[in-house]
């Protein structure tokens, strides 16, 4: 049996097979991809044991980074919660999943997948290298019905407590948006400790899925003090980014944004709304999304290498002591990301 290797953004074939498969995710989209190689210049490659002039009947999608910080090697794919390889068990996925595996042999330090249903690809060649808690909200249910499932006091009162406040819902892709949305990732940044992505990924996220990216933001008295962007994909709406003013959190802005987004998911014909992975060493955001109603599942990222042996993970900012980083001027606080993020994927 043969494998084929193609560029997605080259072949038709990826965008109409993402569209019609039930595993695909926006992140195996052809705008998710664009937006990767318009802002990191990463290369996308898509293996599968479909020949160049058949119809695709399986395929794994992966970016190619290559950084003399963290390496060359092969993440499927970059800045993703998952990316399920699109392919069923049987002989054809124990023969993507060898040329994977030997792809690393000379060029690519290891390949990793970010796979949602993990045990599916537990293979000896694979070794388990992250775990994460993905929630996921059924919004079927009548609105009053999913209130309900809110906890009282940290969503319910908070949601009425913004309605009281006056908060004012605004939601678009307008560069007004894009600006009020990004001076609230650096104050959260900030607060987090972690460089800010470049502006651009988020301009290009919606340029490249339009209609489907945008941005929410919560205003108090002409002021945007939570925001949130979401990508719609077939029936799921998806939770990627989200950012706030910590100072004015008794308002109770993000509860309210994301009841926004449940209803928005429903008016825009979503079964489900993803909320996105969470760090296990992050249990207050694992209980906040366990408030909002969701249920959670296990999560694990795999990587297959012929010579390369996993070293402990660690964020080249982890030492830097953590008053400059969070007191660097904007300027050089987002120079410090648009650095470092095209050799994080």
């Amino acid at each position: 049996m043969s494998v084929y290797i193609f560029n997605p953004l080259e072949d038709f074939r990826w965008g109409a097979f993402v569209l019609r498969h039930p595993m695909a995710s926006v992140f195996h989209t052809v705008g998710w991809v664009q937006a990767l190689q318009r802002t990191y210049r990463y290369e996308p490659v898509v293996y599968t044991t479909s020949p160049p002039e058949e119809d695709l009947a399986d395929g794994i999608l992966l970016c190619r980074v290559c950084s003399r910080l963290t390496g060359r090697r092969m993440v499927s794919v970059p800045f993703a919660d998952h990316c399920e390889p699109l392919t069923s068990a049987g002989p054809e996925s124990a023969e993507l999943m060898a040329a994977l595996r030997d792809a690393t042999a000379h060029t690519w330090q290891y390949v990793e997948l970010r796979p949602r249903t993990a045990d599916a690809w537990n293979r000896p060649e694979f070794e388990r290298t992250a775990s994460f808690r993905l929630h996921t909200l059924d919004v079927r249910p009548p609105l009053d019905d999913l209130f309900r499932r809110c906890h009282r006091s940290t969503m319910q009162r908070k949601i009425r407590r913004a309605e009281r406040e006056g908060l004012v819902y605004e939601e678009g892709c307008s560069t007004a948006l894009l600006n009020d949305f990004y001076r609230l990732l650096l104050l959260t940044r900030r607060r987090h400790r972690v460089p800010p992505q470049p502006i651009e990924w988020f301009a290009n996220l919606i340029a490249c899925l339009p209609d489907r990216a945008k941005i929410a933001v919560a205003k108090w008295k002409g002021g945007a003090i939570a925001a949130m962007l979401t990508i719609l994909h077939g029936p799921t709406l998806v939770y990627k980014y989200g950012c706030s003013d910590a100072s004015l959190h008794h308002l109770g802005a993000v509860p309210w944004l994301f009841w926004k987004a449940i209803a928005d998911a429903k008016a825009r014909g979503a079964t489900s709304f993803d909320l996105g992975r969470s760090d296990l060493d992050n249990p207050g955001l694992i209980t906040f999304k366990d408030r909002l109603g969701a249920t959670s599942e296990s999560l694990s990222y795999t990587r297959a290498s012929i010579h390369y042996r996993r070293k402990q993970q660690s964020r080249w900012w982890a030492g830097m002591p953590a008053q400059i980083l969070s007191r660097l001027p904007d300027r050089v606080f987002i120079s410090a990301g648009r650095l470092f993020y095209p050799h994080a994927g």
